[in-house]
């Protein structure tokens, strides 16, 4: 204890004291605004890349798996589904995809990197509904020369084999063909592109 009657060892503790309390507590409230930054798990998963394996997939057959809470239509077409795709062109509203959503390596005839795998996000351009998927290629009550392709029951809204719009539909473009690589010759991988894989 010094002349003025303070004790200076105490007042030195009671500092140390509350100096670690007081960073202590510091850190209890950063480490959840922190955190905060951090996107959940829930988040994450939703943007992640999908892989989808092909190698069970018959021809003609179409799975829906989800990617970024959205259906993603994965369809194996034969060779006539791919012959009939030539012939309606002239039929369609963006036929070579100018004015429609798709990575450059799908901006071809079938809109894929190969011929036989079409790979869309199932969502109408008009109003986001899902698209009935109807390959086969017969007449139909809303079409009489229909060749397959996608029938959207809520506004009409009618596309081809390759995700591509028909004339006097509401829906003003071609469905969105997402990101996608291929990892092996029967798996890919949605939400990667072809040029990062």
């Amino acid at each position: 204890m010094s002349d003025n009657g303070v004790n200076t060892g105490r007042r030195r503790f009671l500092v140390a004291a509350t100096s670690v309390v007081g960073a202590a507590g510091a850190v209890g409230v950063a480490i959840p605004f922190i955190k905060s930054w951090s996107p959940s798990a829930k988040a994450k998963a939703a943007g992640a890349p999908v892989k989808v394996n092909l190698s069970k997939l018959e021809p003609g057959q179409q799975i829906v798996v989800e990617w970024r809470g959205k259906p993603v239509f994965v369809v194996r077409r034969t060779p006539d589904m791919l012959q009939e795709i030539r012939a309606v062109d002239a039929m369609l509203r963006d036929p070579d995809s100018d004015k429609s959503e798709q990575p450059d390596y799908a901006k071809n005839e079938y809109r894929s990197i190969k011929d036989e795998y079409l790979i869309l996000v199932g969502l109408c351009t008009h109003l986001g509904c899902s698209p009935k998927y109807l390959p086969e290629v017969k007449p139909m009550e809303f079409d009489a020369e229909w060749k397959g392709g996608y029938h959207c029951p809520c506004h009409g809204s009618k596309f081809d084999l390759a995700g591509r719009v028909y004339k006097g539909v509401p829906a003003p473009t071609n469905l969105v063909v997402p990101p996608y690589s291929y990892e092996s010759d029967t798996v890919i991988i949605i939400g990667k592109d072809k040029e990062n894989a």
